[in-house]
């Protein structure tokens, strides 16, 4: 059975903070609440247990994982040719709902798939998140969910669709809402924004303007890729399941030309009846997947 560790108490969270730790260093599969969407997760060095999240969510290699990291620091250890532009966006939205595509470090000895040498970071504005993160270091995290569905915004939802294929679940409460993060590319000289998210384009200008001067009749930077153009670069699936070249999973599952769609309601019944093949619920765990707490 996989245990669902309630995190919303202090007693239920540092527990629970414990055994995904425990996991993730064991080779194995979590998933944790974080500020857009629950994400499915483990060691991003581990190769075996990113095949598995892949594994988990039905998807290939062709679409890799995106990695969250427990702080600013991280970067320079995955990434390199970080420009100057690039350490102004996480200066200002990090953590928070925005990824950033980087040239990734040759040394590292990762396999998160077919990425063409490049790495999608992401630090979410999580606490039970970074919690983890500050214990075990980089993930592979991507949405909890199977590829195709809707992303889960409560553990229920990913339970239900997860299964035993996860280790430990972290019950971190209702995700406020389902907007996946805001993607952009920092490979090339000039930033290109592959996916509008939670971040809105007037946001990244502000902080872009002073180092890419708007002229006359131009916009600061590249257009935005809006679905018609699809980008030769790997696919990031960015826990949003959908490509936004490279396809890094960000984990949140939805398509890269505009916020996702709110998340249908995966119910499971956590009063007494049926649960899901391989979970456990906690005894306390009676709210429907799609019921909004405050």
């Amino acid at each position: 059975m996989s245990p669902v560790y309630d995190c919303t108490s202090e007693s239920g969270r540092a527990e629970g903070v414990a055994k995904a730790v425990e996991a993730v260093r064991g080779g194995e599969v979590v998933v944790i609440p974080t500020d857009t969407v629950y994400g499915i997760g483990a060691d991003a060095f581990n190769q075996d247990a990113v095949a598995a999240v892949l594994a988990a969510k039905g998807r290939g290699r062709d679409m890799p994982p995106p990695v969250l990291v427990p702080n600013i620091r991280t970067v320079d250890g995955l990434a390199t040719d970080v420009p100057a532009w690039a350490r102004d966006l996480i200066k200002a939205f990090w953590p928070g709902p925005l990824t950033l595509v980087f040239k990734a470090q040759s040394s590292l000895m990762w396999d998160l798939g077919e990425t063409n040498g490049t790495v999608a970071l992401r630090m979410p504005q999580d606490d039970i998140a970074l919690e983890v993160l500050a214990e075990v270091g980089p993930m592979a995290v991507t949405s909890a969910n199977l590829t195709g569905q809707p992303a889960a915004t409560t553990v229920t939802d990913a339970a239900a669709q997860l299964g035993a294929a996860v280790k430990v679940y972290l019950d971190g409460g209702q995700r406020a809402a389902n907007i996946p993060s805001t993607i952009v590319d920092c490979t090339g000289e000039r930033p290109e924004v592959l996916r509008v998210g939670a971040l809105s384009e007037e946001q990244l200008d502000e902080v872009l303007a002073t180092h890419f001067p708007p002229e006359a009749d131009e916009p600061p930077y590249p257009t935005y890729t809006t679905g018609e153009d699809e980008p030769a670069a790997p696919t990031y699936t960015t826990g949003e399941d959908e490509p936004a070249a490279p396809t890094h999973t960000t984990g949140e599952d939805q398509p890269v030309t505009s916020p996702a769609e709110p998340a249908a309601t995966a119910h499971v019944d956590t009063t007494g009846g049926t649960q899901p093949d391989g979970i456990q619920l906690p005894a306390d765990s009676t709210r429907p997947a799609g019921e909004q707490q405050s």
